[in-house]
């Protein structure tokens, strides 16, 4: 007796509350139904990546029998395709100085190694302790001509 009132509780709970469950998204939906627009809007633009980034270009047709006859692995949203492999002359520690880092300039080790660009921007504060007058006339930083 006490497992079929029990079922039957629980059984006629589970029903109300999806059929609750089903009322409030009807509900909200007539409430705020630019909420379906906006679903419809990111399903598109979220199939469309995954369809680009799972197909492979086909503008080349003389890719299209290799396609055909063997696996692809698509796109990739990471790779570049205009990266050159470029290497690294020396390493400051490794070379005894106390420079910057080289590297051969377009990949070609046989190239005379260039200092590489610094990754910091240089400030120059200087501690001036002249006279105003003779600061104004021997400071060059920041005038014309001058960096």
């Amino acid at each position: 007796m006490a497992s079929r009132i029990s079922r039957r509780f629980l059984s006629t709970t589970a029903r109300r509350f999806q059929e609750h469950q089903k009322a409030e998204l009807k509900k909200e939906s007539r409430r705020n139904p630019e909420i379906l627009i906006l679903g419809g809007v990111m399903v598109a633009a979220l199939g469309g990546a995954g369809y680009f980034f799972g197909t492979e270009n086909l503008a080349d047709m003389s890719k299209l029998k290799q396609l055909l006859t063997s696996p692809s692995s698509g796109r990739s949203p990471t790779g570049a395709t205009s990266e050159s492999p470029v290497t690294i002359a020396t390493h400051p520690w490794e070379s005894g100085s106390s420079g910057k880092y080289q590297y051969h300039p377009g990949g070609d080790p046989n190239a005379a190694p260039k200092d590489a660009p610094s990754a910091l921007n240089v400030v120059v504060v200087p501690n001036v302790t002249l006279p105003a007058e003779l600061h104004e006339k021997y400071n060059k930083w920041g005038k014309d001509g001058y960096p």
